[in-house]
């Protein structure tokens, strides 16, 4: 079942009460029989009432030309007046504002000059009170308009800002998960790889070298150990759950021998610039940067030793890790564990190249901005 609109409801209303007055009219003043027009136009303008909303203008003009012609030619003195007022109303809210100025001031300058029969219908008093119900209704559909479009406005905004948050919000969700995945590629990458190393050695030395054969055992439970404690952190930050405190210091450019002595290999180390004072994100990135290129080494290029060169130089980090192995496999510089250092790099606003070395072997050099920390 359709239900009427406020609007509706308002209009029906409206047009019944001045019905009803009208016909109260006929009955305060029995000695005046009413003619055609005391009938047809209240019933035209109360039509034109009810159509206002879907014609604004139309009903205005069909409204304020029964009420100019109803009360000089109509016998009775009804409150058709009110209902120019809803119109007047209506057009200035539905944006037909310059209509209702033009129409409200043609109807008063119409009243303010007419009269029929020599007689003037409205004195000077009545007129004034008629202008200001005029400048009113008016002004009253225009204000409802702006304030309807600031609501309109400020809703728009709303839905904007929180439209805005709900993408920055992924965007972070994104960029979590990615940093993520690099601190569990790193973690488990490194490690699982220095297990392996270390393993295969324990093999091969078993019979012949038992000495380096527990040397190498005794490197995968220290490496394992590790690799289990960083996992535990790093699953507890996303469980969001408090995990104790390591039981071990974290890689830093500080500790340059722990972090390259569980790399399996023979690293020749150069070192330049105080690396005691770095800022948090750059160690980090440095250290994570310096581990996955030495996995690198021991992975892919056959090669046992490495040459790492790190230096503190006019507000730059910058690392060079190469080897001399026949064996690198990772020659365009695209490999998974290549990119994620790249976006450590970038992340920083800093740079990495890496790729093969014209003599053999690989290398890897990366630019860390000391300022570039956001």
């Amino acid at each position: 079942m359709r239900t009427l609109s406020a609007g509706t409801i308002v209009s029906l209303a409206v047009v019944i009460a001045v019905l009803a007055g009208t016909v109260a009219t006929s009955f305060l003043q029995p000695g005046i029989a009413p003619n055609a027009l005391d009938v047809l136009l209240p019933l035209a303008a109360g039509a034109a009432v009810l159509a206002r909303q879907r014609y604004p203008v139309a009903a205005l003009i069909v409204v304020l030309v029964a009420v100019a012609l109803y009360y000089p030619f109509a016998r009775l003195d009804g409150p058709m007046i009110v209902l120019s007022f809803v119109v007047l109303y209506t057009a200035a809210e539905l944006g037909h504002l310059i209509a209702a100025i033009a129409a409200g001031a043609a109807s008063l300058l119409a009243m303010g000059l007419g009269e029929t029969g020599g007689i003037r219908h409205v004195d000077d008093s009545m007129f004034l009170m008629i202008a200001g119900w005029v400048v009113a209704a008016v002004a009253g559909g225009g204000v409802t308009r702006n304030r309807r479009a600031y609501l309109r406005e400020a809703e728009r905004r709303v839905l904007d800002a929180l439209h805005s948050k709900e993408e920055e919000a992924r965007l972070r969700a994104s960029e979590e998960r990615l940093r993520i995945a690099r601190e569990l590629h790193d973690v488990l990458g490194h490690n699982i790889s220095m297990i392996n190393v270390q393993a295969a050695a324990a093999l091969h030395g078993l019979k012949k070298r038992p000495e380096a054969a527990e040397a190498a055992l005794r490197t995968i439970k220290e490496t394992s150990k590790e690799t289990l404690r960083e996992l535990r952190t790093t699953l507890g930050v996303l469980r969001q759950v408090d995990e104790g405190a390591p039981t071990a210091p974290a890689d830093s450019l500080a500790r340059m021998e722990a972090l390259v002595a569980g790399s399996g290999l023979d690293v020749r180390t150069e070192l330049s610039g105080r690396l005691d004072e770095v800022p948090t994100e750059v160690d980090l990135a440095a250290t994570r940067i310096i581990r996955e290129a030495l996995t690198n080494v021991s992975r892919h290029s056959g090669a046992d030793a490495a040459r790492l060169t790190v230096t503190n130089e006019s507000g730059h980090i910058v690392i060079r890790v190469e080897d001399d192995g026949p064996g690198a496999t990772f020659t365009d510089g695209t490999g998974y564990g290549l990119q994620g250092m790249r976006e450590r790099a970038t992340a920083l606003g800093g740079t990495l190249e890496a790729g093969p070395r014209p003599d053999g072997g690989f290398l890897v050099v990366a630019d860390l901005p000391l300022n570039g920390v956001r």
